[in-house]
């Protein structure tokens, strides 16, 4: 049974045939003999792409027929895979972040605003600061020492927005997707993460905003690959899919992933679950500082983590083996392609994760050693607030980058089809999203948040980010439990 249904209002098609030039996925047919535009509606997806596209908006796409009979143990979603399972004997794959219902708790915490006693600040008419330095610091300021002497000792980088763009590989988005991130990148004073596909030549002119990934695969790593960034990230686990590696289908890698890879063209890149010279914290810190001898102690490391349940050991070991970062990857991460399985029922939300590890980081006295950075599912300027109060220094943002150029959403990155030119390096899909024009959406999207934050900043009485970092007495909690509220580190609404 088909899931979706495409309806055409025959008398307003005027065939033009740009819904059939436009459907990567075959589900739309012209009949020249009838002069009829018809669809294989098992074929269609959703990504409306043909609803965007037509001249006449004669198309609207919608579920098809009444569904499944009502059961509330046995979902639709249950039986479809069921079905597709028996059909095809194999795992069912997806892409994006996890979709299932599970308590949110940005929506259940509210921000604090200044009155009377404290008063807010107007962003409008005082500066407001937004820097961060992402890297480790100083246990104490040494004036003997010099702010320069510090920089030398222990290397930061500098954002000027407490946004970076999540780690997004070159084949699991498209090239000029990356391209169009490099350049906001360096135009907003950010930066974009290369993922695990490595930096493509072409972009080693914005590798000063790039931050590069060294992954189980290994895949794209140089020395020179090392050199040129701003960071180096070692990439343990993904929040979309905890304990798991990989797996950039053959087809996928064309010549440019190939060379950007360093992997034969038309082979299935395929990243093992397990860092295979990782097995301890010791293990960990023999190659974050193999990583800084290669660097010369010129860039910070990161260590990226999937959030689970005993994050916070990890975390500490981590900070203690030398990473000078830390990233916490909720179960809301994205991702180009995961087991639907894994996807949705493996992992804790990032809120949880970063409140505790900050906490840890905080009472064993080692906080100052590595700027946290949250991922997973930020849907707002008010999430990333709320993000950097429960502890975050900065957050990366994947899915809300994809929405902003046009993604809507259908969960079909794994694919290689993607009808909007965002996760595909299609000769005749590619150009869809031209870079320069990702480039303006990416940007037009962070102004916006940055005021936003400045806003929020200044009604909380608070003229820099630094300032809210940690400060969880600018959050209440609304619907949760004492328990929840305890595991936050926040009071509950009407607390003073």
């Amino acid at each position: 049974m088909p899931q979706y249904l495409v309806e055409r209002d025959a008398s307003r098609c005027i065939r033009c045939l740009v819904c059939v030039r436009q459907c990567p996925y075959e589900a739309t047919f012209y009949d020249a003999q009838t002069n009829e535009v018809t669809n294989r509606h098992q074929n269609c997806v959703m990504c409306r792409r043909c609803e965007a596209m037509c001249p006449t908006n004669c198309i609207q796409i919608r579920q098809f027929g009444s569904g499944f009979r009502a059961n509330e143990h046995w979902k639709e979603k249950h039986i479809r895979g069921i079905y597709k399972q028996a059909d095809t004997g194999g795992v069912l794959l997806t892409g994006s972040g996890n979709d299932q219902y599970y308590n949110t708790y940005f929506d259940r915490m509210v921000i604090d605003a200044s009155q009377v006693t404290n008063p807010s600040i107007d962003p409008l008419r005082e500066p407001m600061e937004l820097r961060t330095f992402i890297g480790r610091k100083p246990e104490r300021y040494d004036p003997a020492k010099g702010g320069n002497g510090q920089a030398k000792e222990y290397p930061n980088i500098a954002c000027d927005l407490p946004i970076i763009f999540a780690p997004m590989s070159f084949g699991s988005i498209s090239y000029n997707l990356q391209h169009g991130l490099a350049i906001a990148a360096g135009k907003l004073g950010t930066y974009f993460n290369t993922g695990e596909g490595g930096l493509h030549p072409n972009f080693h002119q914005y590798s000063k905003r790039a931050i590069v990934q060294v992954a189980s695969g290994r895949f794209g790593v140089s020395a020179e690959y090392l050199r040129s960034a701003a960071a180096a990230e070692i990439k343990i686990g993904q929040g979309a899919k905890p304990g798991i590696g990989g797996h950039l289908p053959g087809e996928k890698v064309t010549a440019e992933i190939s060379r950007t890879r360093m992997i034969p063209e038309g082979s299935d890149a395929i990243s093992p679950a397990p860092q295979h010279d990782i097995y301890s914290i010791e293990d960990l810190r023999l190659l974050i500082y193999a990583i800084k001898e290669a660097t010369e102690y010129t860039i910070p490391v990161s260590v990226k983590i999937a959030a689970v349940h005993n994050v916070a050991a990890i975390a500490s070991g981590i900070v203690r083996a030398g990473a000078d970062i830390v990233v916490v990857d909720g179960f809301r991460g994205g991702t180009g392609a995961a087991p639907a399985i894994i996807r949705d029922h493996v992992g804790i939300p990032v809120e949880v994760a970063l409140a505790a590890v900050d906490q840890r980081l905080r009472d064993e006295g080692i906080r100052h050693c590595a700027s946290i950075i949250g991922a997973g599912g930020f849907r707002s300027s008010a999430d990333i607030v709320k993000a950097i109060a429960l502890g975050a220094d900065a957050v990366y943002i994947g899915t809300a980058v994809l929405l902003s150029v046009g993604c809507t959403l259908c969960q079909q990155c794994h694919r290689g089809k993607c009808s909007w030119g965002i996760t595909t390096n299609r000769a005749d899909l590619l150009p869809r999203l031209p870079a320069d024009v990702a480039a303006e959406r990416v940007m037009n999207l962070l102004h916006a948040w940055s005021h936003e934050i400045k806003e929020m900043l200044g009604l909380m009485g608070l003229n820099s980010l630094e300032s809210l970092r940690g400060n969880r007495l600018k959050l209440r909690a609304v619907g949760m439990t004492d328990e929840e509220a305890r595991i936050l580190g926040i009071k509950h609404a009407g607390e003073a």
